[in-house]
């Protein structure tokens, strides 16, 4: 564990930071729509997947830092052991994380203290005999957890589904018996939707959503996924997305990506609204949702972003779908939404902004680096973090603006999550708590 001292300073009012105020508003809608069902105080905390709104905006009082390096405005570097990609979640003074051993058969959940970094819980949750060999591709902890008042969710695909206990870290209950054969890995996370845990099971074999009673892990509805699927091949039915529930057409709806598609499903009861059908797979990124549109990213093999209208029935792939964009969309970063624009970054590290009524390219950068993990928009700032260890700092807008570029000495494959003045980063090495100056 390392620390850094902050320095004092009186910096005046500067454009960039006013720029926070302006995209307030912004924010607050967003919340409108994503956060209905939620828990009142989660939009204070980083919740799960992408934060309290699930499409990577923090509370409008975050600011973390522009700037930072190993030696430079860290308060704390705390190793985790094992191997994982999932990323951080925090509720109050607890960030928690999942990890693994390298050959995926023993799963841990770690609790790290927000304060000074030292490690609170060090929990072993599953041990598996016979992993899948999916360390070329994937991790054996690429899931993030989700998190609320005393409970924290912890899934490793079909290896197992845990809720466990924030306060003592003893197993409240847990599922092993869920079955999929995830081929490449999982990398679904799961989400809270009032009283329910929502899961995705997409792989070679078994492709379905299901619904946890988050108080005892029974079954309230399980899916199988009503899909035309392309191949019996196995990267043809596998995906690692994250559901989205929304606010649409005076209903609530389920969005879920899978494999050759998406499906809105009526969350409290599984019953299908309607879907769109593609013919990419693997699909990673979540949906993100503006109040009248959805944008669909549809996975690998030349993957496409897609603005969806989700007020239909049925298959609405030839009726709903109100543009398409494959040029420089990733396969693995979720896309961020910021003021009626769409920020991308491809795997191969071309970065572009769209606009979000069109699809039209705004601008276009080429970066250094490959990416896999999801931007964040914090502070008024827009952050992105490659596997070699560099996060971008941007301010939105139609002109490209580069604030800063940090380096650190090990990559990201998590996604970053921020609250008040401070950055939580994970590395492949580490967990940091990264904070503006104070």
């Amino acid at each position: 564990m390392v620390y850094n001292g902050l320095s004092v300073t009186s910096l005046p009012l500067n454009p960039v930071k006013c720029m926070r105020y302006c995209h307030l508003a912004v924010v607050v809608a967003i919340w409108a729509f994503t956060l209905s069902g939620r828990h009142a105080g989660a939009q204070d905390q980083w919740t799960e997947f992408r934060g309290p709104t699930g499409q990577g905006h923090a509370a409008a009082t975050a600011d973390p830092p522009v700037t930072w390096s190993e030696q430079e405005n860290v308060s704390w570097k705390t190793p985790i052991h094992g191997s994982g990609w999932s990323s951080p979640v925090v509720w109050n003074d607890q960030v928690w994380v999942t990890t693994a051993t390298e050959d995926g058969k023993d799963n841990f959940a770690v609790c790290v203290d927000r304060q000074d970094g030292r490690i609170v819980h060090d929990l072993h949750v599953f041990h598996n005999e016979k992993p899948e060999d999916t360390r070329s591709y994937n991790s054996f902890a690429s899931p993030t957890p989700a998190i609320e008042e005393g409970r924290v969710y912890v899934h490793y695909g079909s290896y197992g589904t845990a809720c466990l206990d924030t306060a003592d870290g003893h197993v409240i209950w847990e599922r092993r018996d869920l079955p999929c054969n995830h081929w490449r890995g999982p990398g679904s996370s799961p989400i809270i939707f009032e009283d329910l845990v929502f899961i995705h099971f997409d792989g070679h074999d078994f492709q379905y959503i299901v619904a946890l009673d988050k108080a005892t892990g029974a079954t309230v509805w399980k899916k199988d996924r009503e899909i035309a699927y392309l191949s019996t091949d196995g990267d043809y039915r596998k995906a690692y997305a994250t559901p989205q529930v929304i606010e649409a057409n005076g209903r609530q709806q389920l969005i879920s990506p899978c494999a050759n598609g998406a499906l809105a499903y009526d969350p409290r009861t599984g019953e299908v609204l309607w879907k769109v059908q593609w013919e990419n797979h693997s699909v990673a990124a979540r949906p993100l949702f503006d109040g009248n549109l959805l944008y669909l990213s549809t996975g690998f093999s030349k993957g496409d972003l897609w603005a969806v209208r989700p007020d239909g029935a049925g298959d609405v792939t030839a009726s709903h779908v109100v543009w398409k964009r494959s040029k420089n969309v990733g396969s693995q970063p979720s896309p961020l939404l910021v003021d009626g624009l769409i920020y991308l970054v491809h795997d191969a590290g071309v970065a572009s902004c769209v606009d979000a009524a069109t699809g039209e390219e705004v601008w276009i950068k080429r970066w250094e680096g490959t990416f896999s993990s999801s931007p964040i928009f914090a502070g008024g700032r827009i952050y992105f973090s490659n596997k070699e260890g560099e996060t971008t700092v941007l301010a939105p807008g139609k002109k490209y603006t580069e604030l800063a570029k940090n380096k650190l000495d090990a990559g990201c494959m998590a996604s970053p999550a921020a609250l008040d003045k401070s950055l939580f980063l994970r590395t492949n090495t580490h967990l940091y708590r990264i904070d503006s100056p104070q």
